[in-house]
Protein backbone atom coordinates (compact mmCIF):
# COMPACT_ATOMS: atom_id res chain seq x y z
CA UNK A 1 0.00 0.00 0.00
CA UNK A 2 3.11 2.09 1.06
CA UNK A 3 4.55 1.95 -2.11
CA UNK A 4 1.41 2.26 -4.05
CA UNK A 5 0.61 5.89 -2.49
CA UNK A 6 3.90 7.06 -2.73
CA UNK A 7 3.75 6.00 -6.45
CA UNK A 8 0.80 8.13 -6.65
CA UNK A 9 2.22 11.08 -4.89
CA UNK A 10 4.62 10.75 -7.19
CA UNK A 11 3.18 10.71 -10.33
CA UNK A 12 0.54 14.13 -9.29
CA UNK A 13 3.89 15.78 -7.92
CA UNK A 14 5.31 14.86 -11.76
CA UNK A 15 1.84 16.18 -13.31
CA UNK A 16 1.92 19.32 -11.05
CA UNK A 17 5.35 20.26 -12.16
CA UNK A 18 4.70 19.58 -15.55
CA UNK A 19 1.85 22.35 -15.26
CA UNK A 20 4.39 24.82 -14.42
CA UNK A 21 5.32 27.79 -17.13
CA UNK A 22 8.85 26.93 -16.61
CA UNK A 23 8.59 23.51 -18.02
CA UNK A 24 6.82 24.56 -21.08
CA UNK A 25 10.55 23.33 -23.44
CA UNK A 26 10.07 19.82 -21.67
CA UNK A 27 6.35 19.74 -22.97
CA UNK A 28 7.26 21.12 -26.43
CA UNK A 29 10.01 18.32 -26.63
CA UNK A 30 7.27 15.36 -25.22
CA UNK A 31 4.80 16.75 -27.72
CA UNK A 32 7.46 17.39 -30.25
CA UNK A 33 6.33 16.36 -33.81
CA UNK A 34 10.16 15.39 -34.18
CA UNK A 35 9.69 12.74 -31.70
CA UNK A 36 7.27 11.01 -34.01
CA UNK A 37 9.31 11.25 -36.87
CA UNK A 38 12.14 9.35 -35.49
CA UNK A 39 10.06 6.59 -34.17
CA UNK A 40 8.48 6.32 -37.60
CA UNK A 41 11.91 6.07 -39.26
CA UNK A 42 13.21 3.58 -36.79
CA UNK A 43 10.04 1.86 -37.65
CA UNK A 44 10.64 2.05 -41.54
CA UNK A 45 14.52 0.63 -40.65
CA UNK A 46 13.23 -2.26 -38.61
CA UNK A 47 10.34 -3.36 -40.84
CA UNK A 48 12.47 -3.35 -43.96
CA UNK A 49 14.69 -5.91 -42.44
CA UNK A 50 11.45 -7.75 -41.42
CA UNK A 51 10.47 -8.02 -44.41
CA UNK A 52 13.68 -8.74 -45.93
CA UNK A 53 13.81 -11.83 -43.99
CA UNK A 54 10.50 -12.80 -44.13
CA UNK A 55 9.55 -16.59 -46.01
CA UNK A 56 7.04 -14.62 -48.18
CA UNK A 57 10.05 -12.13 -49.47
CA UNK A 58 12.17 -15.33 -49.82
CA UNK A 59 14.22 -14.48 -52.82
CA UNK A 60 13.31 -11.05 -53.78
CA UNK A 61 14.96 -8.68 -55.34
CA UNK A 62 16.36 -5.18 -54.13
CA UNK A 63 13.58 -3.52 -56.13
CA UNK A 64 10.73 -5.55 -54.74
CA UNK A 65 11.93 -4.82 -51.78
CA UNK A 66 11.82 -1.36 -51.99
CA UNK A 67 8.44 -1.43 -53.23
CA UNK A 68 6.96 -3.60 -50.38
CA UNK A 69 8.22 -0.37 -48.09
CA UNK A 70 7.07 2.02 -50.24
CA UNK A 71 3.59 0.63 -50.03
CA UNK A 72 4.30 0.48 -46.16
CA UNK A 73 4.95 4.05 -45.69
CA UNK A 74 1.96 4.93 -47.90
CA UNK A 75 -0.18 2.25 -45.69
CA UNK A 76 1.12 3.74 -42.33
CA UNK A 77 1.04 7.53 -43.00
CA UNK A 78 -2.67 7.52 -44.21
CA UNK A 79 -3.26 6.13 -41.09
CA UNK A 80 -1.38 8.11 -39.08
CA UNK A 81 -1.98 11.61 -40.75
CA UNK A 82 -4.58 12.98 -38.84
CA UNK A 83 -2.03 12.94 -36.60
CA UNK A 84 1.40 13.41 -38.22
CA UNK A 85 0.19 16.20 -40.62
CA UNK A 86 0.18 19.97 -38.89
CA UNK A 87 -0.25 18.71 -35.25
CA UNK A 88 0.91 22.35 -33.84
CA UNK A 89 -0.80 25.20 -33.39
CA UNK A 90 2.28 27.12 -34.29
CA UNK A 91 2.34 25.44 -37.85
CA UNK A 92 -1.13 26.23 -38.79
CA UNK A 93 0.32 29.83 -38.15
CA UNK A 94 3.26 29.86 -39.67
CA UNK A 95 1.08 28.56 -43.05
CA UNK A 96 -1.10 31.51 -42.58
CA UNK A 97 1.24 33.79 -42.70
CA UNK A 98 2.84 32.42 -45.59
CA UNK A 99 -0.32 32.11 -47.47
CA UNK A 100 -1.13 35.80 -46.62
CA UNK A 101 2.01 36.95 -47.77
CA UNK A 102 2.10 35.46 -51.12
CA UNK A 103 -1.20 36.76 -51.68
CA UNK A 104 -0.23 40.43 -51.20
CA UNK A 105 2.83 39.77 -53.59
CA UNK A 106 0.55 38.46 -55.82
CA UNK A 107 -0.59 41.47 -56.58
CA UNK A 108 2.34 43.24 -58.17
CA UNK A 109 5.58 40.61 -58.39
CA UNK A 110 6.91 40.67 -61.64
CA UNK A 111 9.12 38.24 -63.25
CA UNK A 112 11.75 41.57 -63.53
CA UNK A 113 11.80 41.76 -59.25
CA UNK A 114 13.13 38.40 -58.99
CA UNK A 115 15.85 39.22 -62.22
CA UNK A 116 14.33 36.44 -64.34
CA UNK A 117 15.43 36.78 -67.40
CA UNK A 118 13.50 37.07 -70.73
CA UNK A 119 14.66 33.94 -72.23
CA UNK A 120 13.45 32.02 -68.99
CA UNK A 121 9.60 33.96 -68.83
CA UNK A 122 7.72 30.99 -70.22
CA UNK A 123 4.05 30.80 -68.89
CA UNK A 124 2.59 27.97 -70.12
CA UNK A 125 5.49 26.06 -68.42
CA UNK A 126 5.05 28.28 -65.14
CA UNK A 127 1.05 27.33 -65.26
CA UNK A 128 2.22 23.60 -65.14
CA UNK A 129 4.36 23.86 -62.43
CA UNK A 130 2.08 25.64 -60.26
CA UNK A 131 -0.82 23.01 -61.00
CA UNK A 132 1.85 20.41 -59.75
CA UNK A 133 2.23 22.14 -56.75
CA UNK A 134 -1.13 22.68 -55.91
CA UNK A 135 -2.39 19.04 -55.68
CA UNK A 136 0.26 18.88 -52.98
CA UNK A 137 -3.28 18.58 -50.89
CA UNK A 138 -4.71 15.98 -52.41
CA UNK A 139 -2.08 13.44 -51.17
CA UNK A 140 -1.56 11.97 -47.54
CA UNK A 141 1.68 9.70 -48.35
CA UNK A 142 4.90 11.43 -48.13
CA UNK A 143 6.35 10.23 -50.80
CA UNK A 144 3.69 11.48 -53.28
CA UNK A 145 3.61 14.32 -51.51
CA UNK A 146 7.68 14.94 -52.62
CA UNK A 147 6.66 13.67 -56.32
CA UNK A 148 4.07 17.16 -56.64
CA UNK A 149 7.13 18.88 -56.14
CA UNK A 150 9.43 16.86 -58.20
CA UNK A 151 7.02 17.18 -60.87
CA UNK A 152 7.12 20.95 -60.53
CA UNK A 153 10.43 21.36 -60.61
CA UNK A 154 10.96 18.95 -63.38
CA UNK A 155 9.00 21.08 -65.36
CA UNK A 156 11.30 24.54 -64.34
CA UNK A 157 14.44 22.39 -65.28
CA UNK A 158 13.04 21.65 -68.51
CA UNK A 159 12.71 25.33 -69.09
CA UNK A 160 16.56 26.06 -68.26
CA UNK A 161 17.12 23.04 -70.73
CA UNK A 162 15.05 23.93 -73.70
CA UNK A 163 16.15 27.36 -73.16
CA UNK A 164 19.74 26.88 -72.97
CA UNK A 165 19.58 25.17 -76.29
CA UNK A 166 17.24 27.05 -78.36
CA UNK A 167 18.95 30.02 -77.13
CA UNK A 168 22.54 29.39 -77.18
CA UNK A 169 22.75 30.73 -73.51
CA UNK A 170 24.86 29.53 -70.78
CA UNK A 171 22.48 29.40 -67.87
CA UNK A 172 24.12 29.60 -64.00
CA UNK A 173 22.01 26.44 -63.13
CA UNK A 174 20.68 26.77 -59.14
CA UNK A 175 21.41 30.48 -59.87
CA UNK A 176 18.60 30.67 -62.47
CA UNK A 177 16.70 27.82 -60.90
CA UNK A 178 15.85 29.45 -57.71
CA UNK A 179 14.02 32.17 -58.67
CA UNK A 180 12.39 31.26 -61.29
CA UNK A 181 10.89 28.31 -58.66
CA UNK A 182 10.19 31.02 -56.13
CA UNK A 183 8.29 33.09 -58.95
CA UNK A 184 5.83 29.84 -59.52
CA UNK A 185 5.21 29.53 -55.70
CA UNK A 186 4.14 32.78 -55.41
CA UNK A 187 2.16 32.20 -58.35
CA UNK A 188 0.74 28.76 -56.74
CA UNK A 189 0.56 29.63 -53.47
CA UNK A 190 0.54 26.12 -52.38
CA UNK A 191 -1.78 25.22 -49.13
CA UNK A 192 -0.05 24.31 -46.21
CA UNK A 193 3.39 25.22 -47.78
CA UNK A 194 5.01 24.45 -44.45
CA UNK A 195 3.10 22.32 -43.05
CA UNK A 196 3.83 19.87 -46.09
CA UNK A 197 7.70 20.47 -46.36
CA UNK A 198 7.62 19.32 -42.36
CA UNK A 199 5.68 16.37 -43.22
CA UNK A 200 7.83 15.12 -45.78
CA UNK A 201 11.14 15.84 -44.28
CA UNK A 202 9.82 14.18 -41.11
CA UNK A 203 7.91 11.00 -42.86
CA UNK A 204 9.87 10.44 -46.05
CA UNK A 205 11.79 7.63 -45.63
CA UNK A 206 15.65 9.02 -45.30
CA UNK A 207 17.28 6.72 -47.76
CA UNK A 208 14.40 8.28 -50.23
CA UNK A 209 15.00 12.08 -49.52
CA UNK A 210 18.56 11.33 -51.39
CA UNK A 211 20.10 12.43 -54.88
CA UNK A 212 17.30 14.59 -57.24
CA UNK A 213 14.39 14.29 -54.64
CA UNK A 214 17.01 16.07 -52.01
CA UNK A 215 17.94 18.85 -54.38
CA UNK A 216 14.48 19.75 -55.67
CA UNK A 217 13.03 19.39 -51.78
CA UNK A 218 15.80 21.84 -50.51
CA UNK A 219 15.23 24.33 -53.49
CA UNK A 220 11.56 24.39 -52.04
CA UNK A 221 12.34 24.89 -48.30
CA UNK A 222 15.03 27.52 -49.78
CA UNK A 223 12.27 29.10 -51.64
CA UNK A 224 9.89 29.58 -48.83
CA UNK A 225 12.25 30.50 -46.35
CA UNK A 226 13.29 33.15 -49.10
CA UNK A 227 9.70 34.31 -49.41
CA UNK A 228 8.99 34.39 -45.47
CA UNK A 229 11.52 36.67 -45.11
CA UNK A 230 10.83 38.79 -48.36
CA UNK A 231 11.16 42.39 -48.01
CA UNK A 232 12.34 45.08 -50.53
CA UNK A 233 15.89 44.51 -50.04
CA UNK A 234 15.58 40.57 -51.57
CA UNK A 235 13.36 42.25 -54.94
CA UNK A 236 14.78 44.66 -57.67
CA UNK A 237 12.71 46.78 -56.51
CA UNK A 238 12.78 50.25 -54.64
CA UNK A 239 12.12 50.37 -51.22
CA UNK A 240 9.35 53.03 -51.18
CA UNK A 241 7.58 51.57 -53.99
CA UNK A 242 7.69 48.29 -52.62
CA UNK A 243 5.81 49.25 -48.96
CA UNK A 244 3.44 51.38 -51.30
CA UNK A 245 2.43 48.12 -53.38
CA UNK A 246 2.37 46.09 -50.11
CA UNK A 247 -0.04 48.97 -47.78
CA UNK A 248 -1.92 48.77 -51.02
CA UNK A 249 -2.46 44.91 -51.51
CA UNK A 250 -3.37 45.19 -47.72
CA UNK A 251 -5.97 47.91 -48.05
CA UNK A 252 -7.56 46.12 -51.35
CA UNK A 253 -7.30 42.62 -49.54
CA UNK A 254 -9.29 44.60 -46.32
CA UNK A 255 -12.08 45.42 -48.79
CA UNK A 256 -12.43 42.40 -50.23
CA UNK A 257 -13.31 40.93 -47.13
CA UNK A 258 -15.50 43.68 -46.26
CA UNK A 259 -17.51 43.15 -49.26
CA UNK A 260 -17.56 39.37 -48.84
CA UNK A 261 -19.37 39.85 -45.52
CA UNK A 262 -22.98 40.37 -45.81
CA UNK A 263 -24.20 44.45 -44.82
CA UNK A 264 -27.20 45.26 -43.53
CA UNK A 265 -28.29 46.67 -46.68
CA UNK A 266 -27.54 42.89 -48.01
CA UNK A 267 -30.04 41.75 -45.79
CA UNK A 268 -32.78 43.75 -46.06
CA UNK A 269 -32.27 43.52 -49.75
CA UNK A 270 -32.73 39.90 -49.99
CA UNK A 271 -35.47 39.78 -47.77
CA UNK A 272 -37.51 42.21 -50.22
CA UNK A 273 -36.46 39.56 -52.85
CA UNK A 274 -38.39 36.50 -50.98
CA UNK A 275 -41.23 38.81 -49.61
CA UNK A 276 -43.07 37.94 -46.14
CA UNK A 277 -43.67 34.33 -47.43
CA UNK A 278 -42.54 31.44 -44.98
CA UNK A 279 -39.19 30.69 -46.04
CA UNK A 280 -38.40 34.66 -45.61
CA UNK A 281 -39.34 34.60 -41.82
CA UNK A 282 -37.50 31.51 -41.30
CA UNK A 283 -34.37 33.19 -42.75
CA UNK A 284 -35.11 36.07 -40.83
CA UNK A 285 -35.29 35.02 -37.81
CA UNK A 286 -31.89 33.30 -38.47
CA UNK A 287 -30.33 36.21 -39.58
CA UNK A 288 -31.71 37.97 -36.16
CA UNK A 289 -30.52 35.24 -34.07
CA UNK A 290 -27.04 35.31 -34.67
CA UNK A 291 -27.23 39.07 -36.33
CA UNK A 292 -26.02 39.09 -39.34
CA UNK A 293 -26.02 35.88 -41.63
CA UNK A 294 -26.25 32.37 -39.80
CA UNK A 295 -24.33 30.28 -41.70
CA UNK A 296 -21.27 32.18 -43.58
CA UNK A 297 -19.23 28.43 -44.05
CA UNK A 298 -21.86 26.52 -45.86
CA UNK A 299 -19.70 27.22 -49.07
CA UNK A 300 -16.21 27.46 -47.86
CA UNK A 301 -13.91 24.93 -48.30
CA UNK A 302 -11.99 23.24 -45.28
CA UNK A 303 -8.27 25.16 -46.67
CA UNK A 304 -9.81 28.64 -46.85
CA UNK A 305 -10.30 28.25 -43.11
CA UNK A 306 -8.40 30.20 -40.92
CA UNK A 307 -7.22 30.34 -37.57
CA UNK A 308 -9.39 33.14 -37.06
CA UNK A 309 -12.50 31.68 -37.87
CA UNK A 310 -12.18 29.23 -35.32
CA UNK A 311 -14.09 31.23 -32.60
CA UNK A 312 -16.68 32.10 -35.13
CA UNK A 313 -17.38 28.42 -35.99
CA UNK A 314 -17.97 27.66 -32.74
CA UNK A 315 -20.40 30.62 -31.64
CA UNK A 316 -22.57 29.18 -34.98
CA UNK A 317 -22.07 25.63 -33.88
CA UNK A 318 -23.08 26.60 -30.28
CA UNK A 319 -26.34 28.34 -31.91
CA UNK A 320 -27.29 25.34 -34.16
CA UNK A 321 -27.08 22.96 -31.12
CA UNK A 322 -29.17 25.51 -29.04
CA UNK A 323 -31.97 25.73 -32.01
CA UNK A 324 -31.57 21.69 -32.48
CA UNK A 325 -32.37 21.48 -28.69
CA UNK A 326 -35.34 23.71 -29.17
CA UNK A 327 -37.21 22.27 -31.61
CA UNK A 328 -36.86 18.71 -30.16
CA UNK A 329 -38.64 20.15 -27.30
CA UNK A 330 -41.07 21.52 -29.16
CA UNK A 331 -41.96 18.46 -31.19
CA UNK A 332 -42.04 16.42 -27.68
CA UNK A 333 -44.94 18.91 -26.73
CA UNK A 334 -46.91 19.24 -30.00
CA UNK A 335 -50.68 17.09 -29.17
CA UNK A 336 -50.84 14.49 -31.71
CA UNK A 337 -54.62 14.76 -33.40
CA UNK A 338 -56.38 12.39 -34.99
CA UNK A 339 -56.72 13.93 -38.41
CA UNK A 340 -53.95 12.97 -40.41
CA UNK A 341 -53.24 15.29 -43.65
CA UNK A 342 -53.16 12.95 -47.12
CA UNK A 343 -49.68 11.94 -47.83
CA UNK A 344 -48.26 13.33 -51.30
CA UNK A 345 -48.14 11.24 -53.84
CA UNK A 346 -45.06 9.82 -54.58
CA UNK A 347 -44.35 7.43 -57.44
CA UNK A 348 -44.30 4.13 -56.58
CA UNK A 349 -46.08 4.28 -53.40
CA UNK A 350 -49.42 4.15 -54.49
CA UNK A 351 -50.35 1.18 -53.88
CA UNK A 352 -48.85 0.99 -50.06
CA UNK A 353 -51.08 3.70 -49.21
CA UNK A 354 -54.34 2.37 -50.57
CA UNK A 355 -53.21 -0.96 -48.77
CA UNK A 356 -52.41 1.32 -45.59
CA UNK A 357 -55.71 3.12 -45.36
CA UNK A 358 -57.90 -0.08 -46.39
CA UNK A 359 -56.61 -1.92 -43.66
CA UNK A 360 -57.18 0.98 -41.05
CA UNK A 361 -60.95 1.35 -42.53
CA UNK A 362 -61.30 -2.65 -41.62
CA UNK A 363 -59.72 -1.75 -38.16
CA UNK A 364 -61.71 0.62 -37.25
CA UNK A 365 -65.11 -1.00 -38.65
CA UNK A 366 -64.14 -4.13 -36.39
CA UNK A 367 -63.86 -1.45 -33.42
CA UNK A 368 -67.17 -0.21 -34.05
Amino acid sequence: MDSASTHSVTFFDFLDRMRNPASLDLVRSIKSPENDGKKVQDFYFTMEAAISDHPLWDGASIEEIDSAMEGLEKYVMTKLFTRTFMPLPEDMKIDQEISEKICLLQTFLRPEHLDIPAVLQNEASWLLGEKELQKINAFKAPREKLLCIMNCCRVINNLLLNASMSENVVLAGADDFLPVLIYVVIKANPPQLHSNLKFIQLYRRQTKLVSEAAYYFTNLVSAKSFIVDLNAKSLSIEEIKFEEKMQAARLANKVEQVEISPTTHDIKASREERGPGPSGRIHDNETNTSGGSSYPYMEAEAGELTVGDVERLLSLYKDVVTKYTGLCRGVRHVPVTKKVPPAPYLDGTDVMLTQSAETSTSMDSQKK
